[in-house]
């Protein structure tokens, strides 16, 4: 064991290695190497499925006398999984792929009879303009014209880039904050109205005139009822200038009835005494006469513009 880690190995002094036979090698020997499938086959003697990178213990030789511009080709042996059948394939550098030999069948593989298919129209389509010169004009003239398109296609897309290069990020951004800002001041005007229009309500439903409260009413109602007004107290006034003041006649009640109504809408607010006030009040000294002594009660006295205005004018006080 120690030997092969030394430097220097002895060497007798009678060695001679001419002396030493050579190895003579077959020029068409095979070397065993491992490999991978390249390509996915069907064994023939079983039909078992090989996939594409199955690994194998294969052996390799050289095909003689097959080259591709001085490139040599080989040929592999490899042995089924399941029956142990030979199955043999070689390089293509022509077609940039492999060939199956024997053995074995190859799945079919769609792009590569795409291939073909485009290969032998190319050819069909090289013949006939070899055999025919209106049509080589023809596809030369249809040719130019999608090189044309395409050129404007291209100069199209050329221009597009370069006017999205000329916009600078900067601007972009500037754009962005300036419309959020717009937005942002409709949102403030639209909230300053609302206030606006919320306060001149509140206003209106809360005014007020030397420390009272100002009832709003509607225009239409006031007139109505100042002409009312008007025109009972004419009413009353021409009643009392054509008769004495001696008596009420029936027409001055109805005046003062209407003058009444028109007033009515007005009511007072003259405070009242509770029930508590009167329980204070000292109780009074002359005691009230029996029912027999008490003297009839006297009719109220009549009532006069002069008073209902008064009472009018109270109660425009006490509000």
């Amino acid at each position: 064991m120690a030997e092969r880690k030394v430097l220097n190995k002895y060497i007798p002094p009678d060695f001679d290695p001419e002396k030493i036979p050579r190895l003579r090698l077959g020029k068409n020997r095979q070397i065993k190497v491992r490999l991978m499938a390249p390509f996915s086959m069907r064994c023939e003697t079983c039909g078992q499925w090989i996939g594409k990178g199955t690994k194998f213990n294969a052996r390799k030789e050289a095909v003689e006398g097959a080259k591709f511009h001085s490139m040599q080709e080989f040929r592999f042996y490899i042995r089924c999984q399941r029956c142990a059948a030979e199955i043999t394939y070689r390089t293509d550098y022509e077609n940039l792929n492999y060939e199956v030999e024997k053995g074995a069948q190859r799945n079919f593989e769609p792009w590569r009879e795409e291939k073909a298919i485009n290969e032998e129209l190319r050819r069909t389509k090289e013949e006939e303009e070899e055999n025919n010169p209106i049509k080589a004009l023809e596809n030369r003239t249809e040719q130019s014209r999608r090189e044309m398109e395409d050129l404007d296609a291209l100069d199209e897309l050329q221009m597009l880039n370069a006017r999205a290069e000329r916009v600078l990020t900067g601007d972009v951004l500037d754009a962005i904050a300036a419309g959020k800002r717009t937005e942002e001041a409709k949102e403030r005007e639209a909230r300053e109205a609302e206030d606006q229009e919320d306060d001149r309500i509140a206003r209106m439903a809360f005014s007020r005139v030397n420390g009272r409260r100002v009832k709003r009413a509607r225009e239409e109602d006031a007139d109505e009822r100042e002409r009312e007004i008007k025109q009972a107290a004419a009413a009353v006034s021409a009643a009392g200038s054509r008769r004495p003041n001696s008596g009420v006649s029936s027409n001055s009640n109805g005046n003062m009835s209407a003058l009444s109504r028109a007033l009515g809408g007005i009511k007072s607010t003259k405070p009242k005494r509770n029930d508590q006030d009167l329980r204070r009040e000292p109780p009074s000294l002359e005691q009230p006469p029996s029912n027999s002594e008490a003297p009839p009660p006297s009719p109220p006295p009549p009532a006069t513009l002069a008073g209902m205005l008064g009472a009018y004018a109270s109660d425009n006080d006490s509000d």
